[in-house]
């Protein structure tokens, strides 16, 4: 029998999805997550956001996509906790009810990427407060970030890859010196 123990600490980081006027918020909200999560030390190259209309009712159209993560690792076991403080930021700048910005927060270990979600479904588990976790790609040395069959894919973009394959390295070194 394995004994259990703390997990090794993961990279946090957020895919935030915005209407391209949103300058202002997205400062805001940046402030926020730092105030928080600490410095942001790496952010992906924006693009748009047209693989899915899911969020255009609610957030209009000309949507951007990114990702950005944050020097200071977490344990895995805080992620459903900062899910509920990225939807307090998310629901402090909506009007009418309808978000004007979208903020997912993950991590990163050096084997998969894990998604926070409040949505239940056959591939995600409970964590805690009403979240769920969802294992979106894994890690493989030869290929890189695999699809799996509910991966989103605008997490297999090449701004995605190049960002989470960034970030994991990012993950190794500091793993490398604990």
């Amino acid at each position: 029998m394995g004994a259990a123990g703390a997990p090794k600490n993961v990279k946090l980081f957020c895919g935030v999805i915005s209407s391209d006027g949103e300058r202002e918020i997205k400062r805001k909200s940046f402030e926020a997550l730092k105030g928080r999560f600490g410095e942001i030390d790496l952010t992906s190259d924006d693009m748009s956001f047209d693989f899915s209309d899911y969020y255009n009712i609610e957030m209009g159209d000309n949507l951007e996509r990114f990702w950005i993560s944050f020097e200071r690792l977490i344990s895995p076991a805080d992620i459903a906790g900062i899910k509920i403080f990225t939807n307090s930021i998310e629901n402090g700048f909506a009007v009418n009810n309808k978000r004007r910005i979208n903020i997912d927060p993950g991590y990163i270990t050096p084997s998969n990427v894990i998604l926070a979600t409040t949505k239940d479904y056959s591939h995600r588990i409970y964590l805690s407060k009403g979240i769920y976790g969802e294992v979106t790609t894994i890690y493989n040395k030869k290929t890189g970030f695999t699809k799996l069959p509910w991966s989103y894919p605008d997490y297999l973009s090449r701004p995605a890859t190049e960002f989470l394959l960034k970030a994991r390295t990012e993950l190794m070194k500091r793993l490398k010196k604990s």
